[in-house]
């Protein structure tokens, strides 16, 4: 049986309830194992602030949440504040998952939400997490946040940096690599003819030049490059537009920077969203919302979005497990 390894996130935010929340309900636990890595007191707070009670053992148990403790005792962290502390947490938690990936004792990884200032000030001084994912798994291909709905799914040529920098790092080469990784995404999710599209950088598409170049100097030759590799692709078109009137035609698209995209698919199914650490050679999600300090303990976490990306967390580790198995899918 597939088997998913599941941290709480950032232990001031809303990750721990909505995890509970997820792990409290036991058609979760029917078809996939599930281990969490926390200590039975962070699992008896996350129990407490989402008003549930989880089914776990320290042994492996059909129906049962697996809890493997960690022999390294937490610092106090305070709810809804960032700190050190919580960052560090994450961090060993993070650590301890890639862990049993590279083991393989796991198949896939599912973690609560984060707040980047808490794991910059606990050391992680990279772009955002998912380099260091990438960094901690050896790994040095094209990576990409990519973002989940139900009937849309975002790849990003740019992410987590200054909107200073975003042009200089729309290059040739990144556009192509995010077309194929959407591509290929969405054919392993099960799309086998995936029909994409690709944002432009500048207003109106650049207006033939008037509002900048790169529509015509990087990005329309890189989608010409996709589409001679037999990729169903089209573009670039005005971000304002892309989304409004022809994201139906679309099972994907490309953007450019993090918000283009994530305005839009928040503003689509913010409760629903699913961010999946793109081009990793395993499958790591977590919900798109953040920590959410100013409802943390109040009972409001709608847990939709976790519920999402445990579902495709499970699909993923099944997915895995009989490639690693040499079973057909």
């Amino acid at each position: 049986m597939a088997r998913v390894a599941i941290t709480l996130g950032d232990q001031a935010g809303v990750g721990p309830e909505v995890i509970a929340k997820l792990l409290s309900d036991p058609q979760n636990l029917e078809n996939v194992e599930v281990v969490l890595l926390a200590n039975e007191d962070e699992l008896r707070s996350a129990e407490q602030q989402a008003g549930v009670s989880v089914p776990w053992s320290l042994d492996r148990k059909p129906g049962f949440v697996q809890l493997l403790p960690s022999s390294e005792n937490a610092q106090h962290i305070t709810l809804k504040e960032v700190s050190a502390a919580a960052g560090a947490r994450v961090i060993h938690q993070l650590s301890r998952a890639l862990s049993m990936a590279r083991s393989q004792e796991i198949n896939a990884i599912l973690f609560g939400p984060l707040n980047k200032t808490s794991l910059k000030l606990a050391g992680m001084n990279h772009e955002d997490e998912l380099r260091w994912f990438a960094t901690e798994l050896g790994f040095d291909g094209f990576t990409s946040e990519l973002n989940i709905l139900a009937e849309l799914t975002t790849a990003r040529v740019t992410s987590h940096i200054p909107m200073s920098e975003v042009a200089e790092n729309v290059k040739h080469e990144r556009v192509v690599a995010a077309i194929k990784l959407l591509n290929e995404t969405l054919i392993t999710a099960g799309k086998p003819s995936p029909r994409l599209g690709v944002c432009a950088l500048n207003p109106h598409a650049g207006e033939n030049g008037n509002f900048g170049r790169e529509e015509l100097d990087i990005i329309a030759p890189a989608v010409l490059a996709a589409k001679e590799l037999g990729i169903d692709v089209e573009g670039p078109y005005p971000s304002d537009t892309i989304f409004a009137t022809r994201r139906n035609l679309y099972d994907g698209i490309v953007t450019m920077y993090h918000d283009q995209g994530q305005i839009a698919m928040k503003l689509i199914g913010f409760d629903s969203g699913v961010t999946v650490q793109g081009g990793l050679p395993i499958s790591i999600a977590t919900p798109a919302h953040g920590t959410a300090f100013d409802i943390v303990g109040q009972g409001k976490a709608s847990m939709g979005a976790t519920q999402h990306a445990f579902d495709h967390t499970v699909r993923a580790a099944l997915r895995n497990a009989k490639e690693f198995d040499g079973t057909p899918s």
